[in-house]
């Protein structure tokens, strides 16, 4: 398509960018409840099959190892097959690492399971991106991801929830397997709708030339701004602390707090509902009072205390919550704000975070942008919980030694503070004369 013949196509009503938005949005779904129900079995591998701490360490890890060898050329099947086939391919991947993983408590088996489900998702949420970018522009971009952040971690919070809606599965380790591959087949009928809604729309609305973009290579890296650098660093740092404190976490505070496993499951959900509702609302708030480098900084600050918080403070009373489709459960105060806190956290920063991509990096090179920082995402995610694992296995972690899950803390705050001193890098460098308009109120320019 030419220049011009795209200057005088219309931009997409928004009617289809809504159901775009749902579409696109919904494949992630199933994409996040397969990544998160693995969770919810972990205590039972340990006990009914004698998985150990290292093995699921291992498993977890499996998905971000394949990750980033597949982000390494996800980028070429995006460009190479646009976004709405790579959307379904991605998602059909998911499908069968979750059948996979359900069918057999073989250590091996599931290692490849999880293995092939980061070939499948990481990309898809690449590809994803990539084709929000298209259907939105400008002040609408940030709102866009926002929601699609948030019904993304509904799947998240879904799978947590399950513990609770679908508590008979839980007799066993292998039926909660099995539903969340019941879940993928809803996510990939939501990128099979996608294909579709795309195909109708190529040459009769302007849908950008996101899927044009230059390729992810080694040797491009330094075209990239310190900025752009910054945001990765913080990247990885967040990922690598948030995502691992989320698989172990009802394990954790079933182990660790004496709470049972439906408590646990409402109560690790708080921190995907928490970004369910406020992330669009940041992603709106942002583009309206800029200082995006600010906000980020603001939240790495708010992270820091928050894993010593739940280790050693004191529990508090017992305080009554209730969740729709999950029920009602007594929770400690302490670990209660505790996870609302980081809720809120994982709401700020990334709103925040993988818009300001767009406005570092040229269009024609955001495939291979956010390729790049979803892979050294992935790297991060890979070598933490291979850690904590060992950390948790070293000091014999468990529900008659609470205290051995400690050091696997302290590991978590020692990255907190990282991501802080990343996201003041990136303020002072977006506070200065080479600054490329984070501060500033979508619309506007610096000057």
């Amino acid at each position: 398509m030419t220049d011009h013949a795209a200057n005088v196509l219309p931009r997409p009503s928004p009617l289809q960018r809504w159901v775009a938005l749902v579409l696109v949005s919904v494949a992630m779904f199933g994409n996040y409840y397969i990544y998160d129900a693995f969770g919810p079995v972990v205590d039972l591998l340990r006990e009914q099959e004698g998985f150990t701490y290292d093995q699921i360490s291992m498993i977890f890890s499996a998905y971000s190892i394949a990750a980033v060898v597949v982000l390494l050329i996800g980028g070429y099947v995006i460009d190479r097959w646009g976004t709405k086939r790579s959307i379904t391919l991605f998602a059909l991947i998911c499908l069968a690492a979750a059948a996979l993983m359900a069918s057999t408590a073989r250590f091996e088996t599931m290692l490849a399971g999880r293995f092939l489900l980061g070939i499948g998702a990481e990309p898809l949420i690449v590809a994803a991106t990539a084709a929000l970018a298209k259907w939105f522009k400008g002040k609408e971009l940030s709102f866009a991801f926002g929601i699609n952040l948030s019904i993304a971690r509904l799947g998240s919070a879904s799978a947590d929830w399950s513990t609770s809606f679908a508590s008979p599965l839980y007799s066993n380790w292998q039926d909660p397997l099995w539903l969340a591959t019941g879940v993928a087949t809803v996510g990939v009928t939501a990128a099979m709708l996608y294909w579709m809604a795309e195909s109708r729309a190529e040459g009769r609305v302007d849908l950008g030339q996101v899927d044009r973009t230059d390729k992810l290579q080694l040797k491009g890296m330094y075209a990239f701004s310190a900025s752009y650098w910054y945001i990765v660093g913080l990247c990885v740092v967040f990922y690598a602390t948030v995502f691992p404190f989320r698989a172990f976490a009802i394990d954790y505070f079933q182990q660790a707090h004496g709470l049972d496993r439906e408590t646990a499951g409402m109560l690790s959900s708080l921190l995907p509902m928490a970004a369910i509702v406020v992330t669009p609302l940041f992603g709106l708030w942002v583009d309206r009072v800029g200082r995006r480098s600010l906000f980020m900084a603001v939240g790495s600050l708010v992270m820091l205390p928050l894993f010593l918080l739940v280790t050693y403070a004191p529990p508090g009373p017992a305080i009554g919550i209730w969740i729709p489709f999950a029920g009602s459960a007594e929770v400690p105060l302490t670990l209660l704000l505790v996870m609302l806190m980081l809720g809120g956290v994982f709401s700020l920063i990334p709103a925040v975070m993988w818009p300001s991509v767009a406005y570092i990096v040229r269009e024609s090179r955001l495939g291979a942008a956010y390729s790049m920082m979803t892979l050294c995402q992935q790297v991060g995610v890979a070598l933490v919980p291979l850690a904590v694992g060992r950390f948790n296995t070293a000091f014999a972690a468990g529900p008659d030694n609470p205290a051995g899950y400690a050091p696997g803390m302290w590991f978590y705050t020692a990255l907190a503070a990282l991501g802080l001193l990343f996201s003041w890098l990136l303020w002072r460098a977006e506070s200065g004369p080479g600054a490329h308009g984070l501060e500033y109120a979508s619309g506007r320019k610096p000057g």
